[in-house]
């Protein structure tokens, strides 16, 4: 090398500020077997990237498999990278440094390490956060400083002054170091639980012979599943023992005896609605007073849509433990009676015609099964007759279609003068019986 750039170089990283690792490698990469390991490094990165490319464009179809796509996009060609760099360590090759092969090699992993993590957060998240850019930046950052630490040999004098520092917790010490790395472990452990159930969440979304509800139920509790396996390989590291997990768990199954029942009740209720398919999003029910169509369960409530667009939330215990009337369970066809009067002097068999004609006119009303008119009672003010119809939509809504089936049939009674009557009494008034002679005055003693 340029005695003069050798001298420029030494000035200003001043090896005898550096730890002795850091200088051993110094001194390494100022040699030929070093220069030619770092053109090693070089090659094996571009030979991978190559490789990688070729494998993404020639290979692989993104709209078929997009998260694979994004995962050898990614981390393929770092992964290929520490795969020739181990061939060459292997190998031992002596016009090659293997300090400096062995640099490279770590260099590269804090790479793959850095591209995983950043790829699972943006296929956990949203990319649209806010948070994310910033939070991923920030992430990198600590890890190629831990990689500086590492590499210069710091990092085991930080390691121990860290254990040093102990916190008291009852009998046991708890070190700095404990819950930095418990709270590393925590979150790397929550961060992959997150992604594993996102991941599911898009398979079961994309699998064709698994139920919905299944589908639903196994969603929403392989998240806290995870998770919950993610705090109990975290806990242990950082020093809490998991038996005092059992008193919160005991205190837990006390709560949900007594304060947490209808909430855990409902909880319950929501899995049976999910498995057993009784009741989808789309189906119109009946259920107490509420009626709507079925927008979505939850595992705690049903949201209800009304035909007046007021939604409803449900609590799933109710939709188990009373009865629902569903209108489009096993078929949609529905039956609507409307109820009109006519007066007796009426012509009846001319009304119930005119009655089947005004639902016949309408395009939603089926043909088969035919609508038809009944004679029901012989009320006080006139006879009773009752349209029965039916329609295969009652998820649309009943009242526009009632308004003009009414409408078309007073307009038809009109022309043909058929009464509709109005509530009539008769009243006799009958006459008063004379009054009574008054009665004599009492007599004198």
């Amino acid at each position: 090398m340029n005695p003069v750039a050798q001298s420029w170089l030494h000035t200003l990283w001043r090896p005898e500020l550096m730890s002795p690792q850091a200088r051993s490698l110094f001194r390494e990469l100022m040699t030929d077997p070093g220069h030619a390991s770092l053109l090693a490094i070089a090659l094996s990165v571009l030979v991978a990237w190559s490789l990688s490319r070729w494998v993404a464009i020639r290979r692989l179809r993104s709209d078929r498999h997009p998260r694979l796509a994004q995962w050898v996009r990614r981390i393929a060609w770092p992964v290929l990278a520490v795969c020739l760099l181990g061939i060459l360590r292997g190998l031992a090759w002596p016009q090659l440094s293997m300090h400096v092969i062995q640099l490279g090699i770590e260099l590269v992993v804090a790479v793959v390490l850095i591209r995983t993590l950043l790829l699972v957060l943006r296929q956990t998240f949203s990319a649209a956060s806010g948070w994310l850019e910033p939070f991923e930046r920030g992430l990198s950052i600590l890890i190629w400083i831990g990689v500086a630490l590492h590499v210069l040999g710091l990092l085991p004098m930080l390691i121990e002054t860290l254990d040093r520092i102990a916190i008291p917790f009852g009998k046991t010490r708890l070190s700095m170091l404990q819950v930095i790395v418990g709270v590393i472990t925590l979150a790397v452990t929550s961060l992959m639980a997150l992604w594993a159930g996102s991941a599911l969440d898009n398979r079961l979304a994309s699998a064709s012979g698994v139920p919905q509800g299944a589908r639903a139920v196994i969603a929403r509790t392989a998240r806290p599943v995870l998770l919950l396996l993610a705090l109990l390989i975290a806990l242990p590291i950082v020093g809490i023992d998991l038996t005092m997990l059992s008193v919160f768990g005991g205190a837990l199954g006390v709560g949900l005896g007594f304060g947490l029942q209808k909430i855990a009740a409902n909880y319950i209720s929501g899995f049976i609605i999910l498995f057993d398919q009784s009741i989808v999003p789309g189906r119109l029910i009946r259920v107490d007073r509420f009626r709507g169509v079925v927008m979505d369960i939850r595992t705690r409530y049903t949201i209800l849509k009304g035909m007046d667009g007021v939604e409803s939330v449900v609590p799933n215990e109710m939709l188990v433990s009373t009865v629902v009337e569903s209108e489009t369970f096993t078929d949609t066809v529905t039956r609507i009676a409307l109820q009109v009067g006519v007066a007796y002097a009426s012509d009846i068999e001319q009304a119930m015609a005119i009655m089947v004609e005004a639902a016949q006119a309408q395009p939603r009303v089926l043909k088969t099964p035919e609508p038809r008119a009944f004679l029901t009672a012989f009320g006080d003010s006139g006879i009773n007759l009752e349209l029965g119809l039916w329609i295969h939509d009652p998820q649309m809504g009943t009242i526009d279609l009632r308004s003009s089936i009414n409408l078309e049939i007073l307009r038809r009674f009109r022309e043909a003068g058929i009464e509709i009557p109005y509530p009539q009494r008769e009243v006799t008034v009958r006459r008063a019986p004379p009054a009574s002679a008054p009665a004599s005055a009492p007599r004198p003693a």
